[in-house]
């Protein structure tokens, strides 16, 4: 299996660095490119092979979240993992809105990004520790404040099937709970992902947290 292909965007040499001291000692992740800034990130990825790009928040000329809006029209098909040093909840939401896949901060960057990387290769949301409990919080506001969530656009079984999906469940794992085949299992997420527009099990798991149907 080849490796990721990683591009890397940073402002500060430093730091760019180390994050690619700890990525190249893993044999399935390899950076092929480094930007200082979102502008260079975007153009880099017009070019390059690139599989994942790791944007940090806060560059000039264009920010990480700016670079990760242009490159979900330019190159949907990378995956987007933000770098930042701020614990910071608008910054965070505005990072998934932005369409990137995981949230990573500076201060663990040992601990948690390569698992970061890697979650987000298969298509799953990789979220720090603190994040979980923004999520709560968020989805509590929005009750309080009497917000609608999205309305019923799924079957039961189909809503059934995607709150297992988001749990981190398998097709098989999902189809031994509900006593059905795998088959039936793939049907049911291939029509939710047609109905409500998304691409992939990534995007269903943000679609039931902003739904309400996850209990982080």
């Amino acid at each position: 299996m080849q490796p990721t292909k990683i591009l890397l965007a940073d402002d500060h040499a430093l730091v760019r660095r180390g994050v690619r001291l700890i990525l190249d000692r893993e044999p399935d992740l390899e950076v092929i490119a480094e930007a200082a800034d979102g502008h260079e990130a975007v153009s880099l990825a017009r070019s390059e092979p690139v599989d994942l790009a790791i944007l940090d928040i806060a560059m000039p000329r264009m920010t990480g979240l700016q670079a990760a809006r242009e490159l979900s029209v330019v190159r949907p098909e990378v995956r987007v993992l933000m770098l930042t040093m701020y614990d910071n909840e608008q910054y965070f939401f505005q990072a998934l809105k932005a369409g990137a896949s995981g949230y990573v901060l500076k201060s663990v960057l040992d601990r948690d990004l390569v698992e970061a990387c890697r979650a987000t290769m298969r298509g799953e949301p990789f979220l720090y520790a603190g994040a979980v409990t923004t999520l709560v919080r968020s989805y509590l506001d929005r009750v309080r404040q009497g917000i609608d969530l999205p309305g019923q656009i799924l079957t039961a079984r189909e809503e059934e099937i995607l709150k297992l999906v988001a749990e981190g469940n398998s097709s098989k794992e999902i189809a031994e709970l509900l006593t059905i085949s795998i088959k039936t299992v793939e049907r049911h997420r291939s029509n939710m992902l047609q109905k409500l527009g998304l691409r992939d099990r990534l995007d269903l798991t943000r679609y039931a947290i902003r739904a309400g149907l996850v209990e982080p």
